[in-house]
């Protein structure tokens, strides 16, 4: 199966597995409202130290708790407020902060290997930006070597950096393979990420059963419809 190269503006979802449907932002409405390619910030976003988020977090997230009837003296729940607020700054979103982007060492190509290397079903643990739940699914990763190499486990780190924060996947895929072009010095990338979100099985329609496919090819992934669909064959989507 050949898939369309994918914008910002434009996700596959998978039905079933096997129905797909290509959709635009316009199309796609309130429910999936895509942004621009970098994560919507605040211009004082890190002012305030980690500490002092985790202090607000768990004061908040205490009052989000008590209005919903929750009774925050009971054991089990005491320590709710602080395990949240620390979940979200030092876990699950902690790719919000630029300090925590991997640090990338090139190594020379030593064994001149030319043809693509790729890394197959990275794990992909992220958040919906709209409801804060769950996206979870596979990164398909390629590069062409431009002379330099990278550690396998540092596409890993990379994936893994753009998900731990609220995302939506057109704008996820877009940000490993801008990353991935800027340590390798190439353009010859491709990402592909099939995700379950959250949002669509647990709440609104409710449906478990589809998955949302989005891609990125650059460089002779693009021009080269020989390339791609060896990418393609290997990640078993061919």
């Amino acid at each position: 199966m050949k898939l369309p190269e994918t914008s910002l503006n434009t996700a596959e979802i998978k039905v079933n597995g096997k129905e797909r449907l290509t959709l635009d932002a316009d199309e796609i409405g309130d429910e999936h409202v895509g942004t621009a390619s970098d994560t919507p910030m605040k211009a004082d976003a890190f002012e305030m130290s980690d500490e002092e988020k985790m202090d607000k977090i768990a004061y908040h997230f205490g009052e989000i708790m008590d209005i919903m009837g929750l009774d925050l003296t009971d054991d089990s729940l005491r320590g709710t407020p602080d395990r949240v607020a620390k979940m979200y700054i030092k876990e699950i979103f902690s790719g919000l902060d630029p300090e925590n982007l991997p640090n990338v060492k090139l190594f020379d190509n030593k064994y001149k290997y030319n043809e693509m290397l790729v890394e197959k079903g990275v794990t992909v643990h992220s958040h919906c930006e709209h409801h804060f739940v769950p996206i979870i699914g596979q990164a398909h990763v390629a590069y062409i070597s431009n002379g330099h190499v990278i550690g396998l486990s540092k596409i890993n780190r990379i994936v893994r950096y753009f998900s731990k924060r609220p995302q939506v996947q057109e704008r996820l895929t877009e940000q490993i393979a801008a990353e991935l072009k800027r340590v390798l010095r190439t353009e010859d990338i491709a990402v592909i990420i099939d995700a379950k979100h959250m949002c669509v099985s647990m709440r609104g329609i409710e449906d478990a059963s589809g998955s949302t496919i989005t891609s990125h090819y650059g460089g002779v992934f693009k021009t080269n419809d020989q390339k791609r669909n060896e990418f393609l064959k290997y990640i078993d989507m061919d």
